[in-house]
């Protein structure tokens, strides 16, 4: 018991004790929000905003509440927070949802607090406790509701200012396929719609700390390497960038690869396939967004659609797909040497059946390719040729999303 007394007392223990677990705490409350808005967390970036926006709130009010339960908690807004008013903005997500969020957030922490409450409270103090935590707990969010609607406000504002509003918004109509015509859409732009399109997302890992402007940097990059006639921008989010690139002719995503390589550590990029038009535009675009979600979940930087079409596809259903590649590999996951097994028949599979090729990109010899697979072999009850394409998909899942259950952790070539 602390040296203050009343409520006071009490809902510094509870907030201290919440405050232990509150990764979990902040968890529960953004898988709330995923659950009644899941278009919002469906892209990676916007569920790691979201994320980051929730604990950032919660561990602001806890920590106020566990050193100063009977002082009022200081005003302002966390930084990730004012981040996710700027990307509601910026995607054209409505207000009424901006606050629908935090009241689901703000009863998902409270029934915390309460259990957390029966378990320290007498009963006799229990209906003072909660009265006093209620109000503790409303009057912060209807100040960091406040504070946001506040930067929703001012970014909408800036927007309406100018062409960027116009810009985004064009940019929304051609990718939900809205009927706009192209000469009016370009003409909005500035940028051609009759051409051939390659969409890229890049997007920054939030605890990378990346250069302001590293972004736009890495697309001017990519742009370069592609030979692009010309490029269209969209900033989505403060961590996130959508670009298209219209080139003569194909890009080798070798020197794209090289060029995400060469930028600061933790940025990322996903590319679609090359599509011409309108719909082209949409269809590459909608290809890099689906890549990227198989490249969110380990620590690789760059995919290429063309390289996980099939994953992408499979992945829709990731129940089934997991089932599938239990069924397919399970007798290799417990193999003493597991990542040199499955890194070695993707590779052959790859290369078509060559052993010799094989050993030269794996960096080994030959001999160390052909007993790999003979223990392959001998392991499935099959040679991996026999089930050629259910081997080689199956290997790929593992590759670009990990074994199910377990973090995605993509093996190096």
């Amino acid at each position: 018991m602390t040296s203050r007394s009343g409520p006071d007392a009490y809902i510094g223990q509870i907030a201290a004790a919440l405050l232990v677990d509150v990764d979990q705490l902040a968890g529960e409350v953004a898988a709330v929000i995923a659950e009644r808005v899941p278009e919002l967390a469906a892209e990676p970036v916007v569920g790691r905003e979201i994320a980051a926006s929730t604990r950032a709130n919660v561990v602001r009010f806890l920590s106020s509440l566990a050193t100063s339960p009977g002082e009022p908690i200081p005003a302002g807004v966390p930084l990730e927070a004012l981040d996710l008013a700027r990307t509601f903005v910026r995607r054209g997500i409505d207000l009424e949802v901006l606050a629908h969020v935090y009241r689901w957030g703000q009863n998902v922490a409270w029934r915390r607090w309460m259990v957390e409450a029966g378990r320290r409270v007498p009963a006799r103090d229990y209906p003072a406790v909660l009265e006093a935590s209620a109000a503790l707990l409303f009057t912060f969010v209807d100040d960091v509701l406040r504070g946001m609607v506040e930067q929703v406000d001012h970014e909408r504002a800036q927007l309406m200012a100018g062409v960027a509003a116009r810009r985004e918004q064009t940019i929304r109509l051609l990718i939900e396929g809205a009927p706009i015509a192209p000469e009016t859409a370009g003409q909005r732009l500035d940028y051609r719609l009759d051409g051939a399109h390659t969409a890229v997302v890049l997007w920054a890992d939030p605890a990378a700390q990346a250069p302001h402007g590293a972004l736009e940097s890495l697309a001017e990059a990519l742009a370069r390497s592609a030979r692009a006639t010309s490029q269209l921008i969209s900033a989505p989010g403060r961590h996130a960038l959508w670009a298209w690139l219209t080139t003569p002719s194909g890009i080798s995503t070798s020197e794209l690869a090289d060029a995400v390589l060469a930028a600061p550590s933790g940025l990322r990029a996903a590319i679609g396939g090359r599509h011409a038009g309108v719909e082209g535009f949409r269809r590459s675009h909608e290809e890099a967004l689906a890549a990227q979600r198989l490249l969110a979940g380990g620590d690789r930087r760059f995919v290429s659609h063309a390289d996980v079409e099939v994953i992408a596809l499979m992945a829709s259903d990731a129940e089934r797909l997991s089932e599938f590649v239990v069924e397919t590999l399970a007798p290799l996951r417990a193999a003493a040497n597991s990542a040199a097994l499955l890194d070695t028949l993707r590779v052959y599979l790859d290369e078509g059946g060559n052993a010799a090729s094989a050993a030269i990109r794996l960096g080994t010899h030959r001999n160390t390719v052909l007993s790999r697979l003979a223990r392959a072999r001998e392991l499935l009850g099959h040679d991996v040729t026999e089930r050629r394409l259910s081997v080689a998909v199956a290997l790929e899942a593992v590759y670009h999303l990990g074994w199910p259950g377990s973090p995605a952790a993509a093996p190096r070539e």
